[in-house]
């Protein structure tokens, strides 16, 4: 048996190539399909089928293209309503592929459609492709549907029946290969492991131990952070199945004026730099998603997605790489990219703002005069922060501006920079006149042996 994962960290997706006997299936494929021909190729098999574990939320699939290039066919659990050629996928099923069976397991619950599927070879299963019903340490979401006449409360019931009539009856040395890893927002406590067995999990998932039905229920839905806001839109677009990458428009080089008329018009400047370079000068409104972190997720849960976008990077590998990171989550609405750069538009005289990256020594200095804004998740922050800071997570700053002061001194800090240089770019869009970025984030801070405040202890 060929077996292989191929791991997108940017997404924390995981896809899988298995083939026996010349032949292969691909599960879980992402928008770009390209390795995934290369590793068939490389193996020597064919891809005769494709397999959507469910209707994925986070990220745009590769199926239809996928089967377009290959003539695979595309199966899917039977509850999607999939609207493009497919096979409905029904509890029992399989595919056999020389010595090897994948087998379909029906198991409801982060989804309607949810299977996950069991591959055996000479009769023994060794290993089960859980996709988002069971991740390594955690279960999936089960509050991603609620909005189409499911409440999470109904969708863990199912899945805890899932769980254990299905997952946790097989043989404990079974090997588990989810859909996603740790930074997936598909699930609140995702080991960093990317594989693990059924045994290993029945003893160290704490959503495995023993309880009962109404106590499984109340753990899966408590705490849920809100879902990004694009994952019911690409949920739809890979019901209906997405177009070829190679059928959408390339972005058009543009001129600082055609620029400066866009964002007149309301699109929205997107600068892929990293956070030292964007801080030196950017494009006066433009916002900061560097390509060195999770664009991808970070783009799709901040950006307009009807809206046009102005891409500003450093060489024209970081625009293909952008514009096809973005087309992972359904942003198509590029309009094109500032030719020559931040360096074009400031000679054509066109407003420019910095942002200043501040040492940890110098914010140490000034922490009586500067708001200290946590960008990072509440649980993040009550693990160890600046004293003083106040929390508001990236996903919410949008919408509780109103506590902040545009003119107060700003410093924004997150984990390492990523986030907060983002956050200060929202900021001074806003109109906040005095913003900086703590360079290092937090992480930096505490390795520093600068002083770390928790919340007290409860009595």
């Amino acid at each position: 048996m060929h077996f292989q994962q191929i791991y997108l960290n940017c997404l924390a997706q995981a896809s899988y190539l298995v083939g026996d006997g010349g032949e292969c299936a691909v599960i879980d494929p992402r928008r770009d399909v390209d390795e995934y021909l290369q590793a068939a190729a490389a193996a020597g098999l064919k891809i005769r089928h494709i397999v959507e574990t469910h209707l994925h939320a986070d990220f745009v699939s590769g199926h239809v293209e996928l089967a377009r290039r290959t003539g695979a066919t595309i199966w899917i659990g039977h509850r999607a309503g999939a609207t493009f050629p497919h096979r409905d996928a029904h509890d029992g099923d399989e595919i056999r592929l020389g010595g090897v069976t994948l087998r379909f397991l029906e198991t409801p619950g982060h989804t309607p459609e949810s299977v996950c599927v069991l591959v055996s070879e000479g009769g023994r299963p060794l290993k089960v492709l859980t996709g988002d019903t069971l991740f390594i340490g955690d279960v999936g979401r089960p509050d991603l549907v609620a909005a189409k006449g499911r409440t999470p409360a109904e969708m863990a019931a199912t899945m805890h029946a899932s769980l254990h009539e299905k997952l946790l009856t097989l043989p404990d040395e079974v090997e588990v290969w989810p859909a996603h890893g740790a930074g997936s927002a598909c699930g609140k406590n995702i080991s960093q492991a990317r594989s693990s067995t059924i045994g290993e999990q029945r003893r160290l998932n704490l959503m495995l131990q023993r309880m009962s039905r109404e106590e499984f229920v109340a753990r899966a839905t408590a705490d849920l952070a809100p879902a990004p806001p694009y994952f019911g839109r690409d949920a739809e677009m890979n019901r209906a199945g997405a177009p070829a990458l190679t059928d959408l428009p390339a972005p058009r080089k543009l001129s600082p004026a055609e620029v400066r008329r866009l964002q007149e018009g309301g699109a929205t400047v997107l600068d892929v730099r990293d956070a030292a370079a964007f801080g030196a000068r950017h494009v006066a409104g433009s916002v900061n998603i560097g390509l060195g972190g999770m664009f991808a997720s970070w783009a799709g849960t901040l950006l307009p997605f009807e809206g046009s976008l102005v891409l500003v990077a450093d060489a024209p590998a970081a625009v293909d790489e952008a514009v096809m990171r973005l087309a992972r989550v359904g942003l198509h609405g590029v309009a094109g990219v500032l030719e020559g750069g931040v360096g074009a538009w400031a000679a054509a005289g066109g407003a420019l703002q910095s942002a200043p990256q501040l040492s940890h020594a110098e914010l140490a200095t000034r922490l009586d005069s500067l708001l200290v804004l946590d960008v990072r998740r509440p649980g993040e922050h009550a693990n160890g922060h600046v004293p003083g800071a106040l929390n508001i997570q990236l996903t919410e700053l949008a919408s509780r501006l109103g506590e902040l002061d545009p003119r107060r001194p700003t410093a924004v800090i997150c984990q390492t920079g990523y986030r907060s240089s983002t956050a200060t770019s929202l900021l001074q869009r806003a109109g906040f006149a005095e913003v900086s970025n703590v360079a290092g984030g937090t992480a930096g801070w505490i390795a520093g042996g600068h002083p770390v405040e928790q919340p007290a202890a409860a009595s």
